[in-house]
């Protein structure tokens, strides 16, 4: 019996562990703060247990991994150096979904001298992103090819289905995160040169894109893909670009967030005001004329879709601010909330993958643009496409290292073949798998 530790149980946990409590040769431990929520993951099954756990408890911690073969951790990307370093000084394997920081990468020597594997960003985004964009790449190497331009990009959405307000969005992963990921800058390469967007203009630049069967989405810009010209090992490529898919109108609105200063992290004491005062603030306005006001500070007409969305947000209304007199927050705070607030899932609802991956790859006789889609879908009232893309491939992988057919030391993402085709051939098993197709183009 191998013992395995998942530390966590978040809204992604639940497909990784019912993988591991389905095969009888593991037994599990989830270990949390709420363990109300390890409870619900593990239920009568014999060889699961729900843990208390502060990860900040570091003796408590240690104990914890000493006990395991492998850990696996979903907790905040924090603590995951704290717990990759316990798991050298044990000799325990370890695998996460975040990325990998170069404080991980850092113990890359003390792993391999303690004989295990620190596997990072072994989830959706990452994780299969890079595990079917390697396999196209080390295809076209082995035919001879080289690739001349790479694009991908990603999102979770509602389905069509459950796309029913008026940001086209709801939460299936941290609202924090998807807030905070509108004030980073980006960078990626272009016909050979250099683009850089700044967080001020990070939503003024996109593209929109048809996807059959789907409709027309927006795509733009996610962070830096320089670096993955290295990660990919394509540096003949004069092209490569990750991002992001949203229905149309997110782009948009997102710069009038901006503008609003909506994203400012700075505490303040809110002291009983509603969000019509707040507005009343951002805008220099009065709150007789307050959507007049907020029109005129963003440059709009008072009947734009942008407009409409900040009032149905509840931004010009007299509903007070969740923050609780005497205490302070910040803007960003007070978004996060109300966005957490209205745009969710209702029962029975379905949540939606899209990750596609473009290619044109230049052969000595030809060139070939390949496209790979996946487009997956969660389950009505049970588990999420988001929990099952991104937990699915750590709970596959943390199987195959216990079965020892992932026997790589030292710390790694999946972009080797050792690695990421094992991990996606049973991935197509419970139904992650992509289409492509591709055609020749005039040289």
């Amino acid at each position: 019996m191998k013992n395995v530790l998942v530390l966590g149980a978040g809204l992604v946990a639940k497909p990784l562990v019912e993988y591991l409590l389905e095969a009888p040769d593991y037994s599990v431990r989830v270990a949390t703060r709420t363990v109300s929520k390890a409870e619900k993951l593990v239920g009568d099954n014999p060889r699961g247990e729900a843990i208390s756990l502060n990860v900040s408890d570091t003796d408590a911690l240690e104990e914890l991994v000493k006990w395991a073969d492998m850990v696996i951790s979903m907790i905040p990307y924090a603590h995951h150096v704290t717990v990759a370093t316990l798991c050298i000084k044990h000799a325990k394997n370890f695998v996460t979904t975040s990325y990998a920081s170069d404080a991980m990468r850092a113990l890359d020597e003390d792993a391999k001298k303690a004989g295990v594997i620190l596997l990072n960003e072994v989830g959706l985004d990452p994780g299969i992103d890079h595990m079917s964009a390697m396999r196209i790449i080390h295809k076209i190497k082995d035919g001879g090819g080289q690739v001349e331009s790479f694009t991908s990009f990603c999102g979770g959405l509602p389905a069509p289905d459950a796309n029913d307000n008026p940001f086209g969005y709801k939460f299936s992963w941290s609202p924090r995160g998807v807030v905070l990921a509108g004030k980073r800058e980006a960078q990626y390469l272009k016909n050979g040169g250099i683009v850089r967007v700044a967080p001020e203009d990070l939503f003024k630049e996109y593209w929109m894109v048809d996807i059959e069967g789907l409709g027309t989405f927006e795509s733009y810009p996610n962070g830096n893909s320089l670096p993955y010209i290295e990660t990919y090992q394509i540096p003949e490529t004069q092209t490569l670009l990750r991002g992001t898919y949203r229905y149309p109108g997110w782009c948009n609105t997102w710069v009038a967030i901006k503008k609003l200063g909506l994203l400012d992290e700075t505490e303040k004491d809110f002291g009983g005001l509603t969000y019509a005062d707040l507005t009343a603030s951002l805008v220099n306005g009065k709150k007789e004329s307050l959507k007049t006001d907020l029109a005129q500070f963003l440059g709009l007409p008072e009947d734009a879709g942008v407009i409409d969305k900040l009032d149905w947000l509840g931004f010009l209304s007299d509903e007070k601010l969740p923050v609780e007199s005497g205490k302070k927050g910040s803007f960003l705070d007070v978004l996060a909330a109300r966005l957490l607030e209205k745009l969710v899932y209702a029962p029975g609802e379905r949540d939606m993958i899209i990750l596609r991956h473009d290619f044109v790859a230049k052969y000595p006789d030809r060139k070939e643009r390949i496209v790979s889609t996946f487009i997956g879908y969660g389950e009505a009232g049970a588990t999420t496409a988001m929990a099952k893309t991104v937990g699915m491939p750590a709970a596959i992988a943390s199987a195959l290292v216990l079965e020892g057919k992932i026997t790589g030391t030292g710390v790694h993402i999946p972009v080797t073949p050792d690695i990421y085709e094992p991990i996606l051939n049973e991935l197509e098993t419970v139904g992650i798998s992509f289409k492509e197709e591709s055609e020749t183009l005039a040289v």
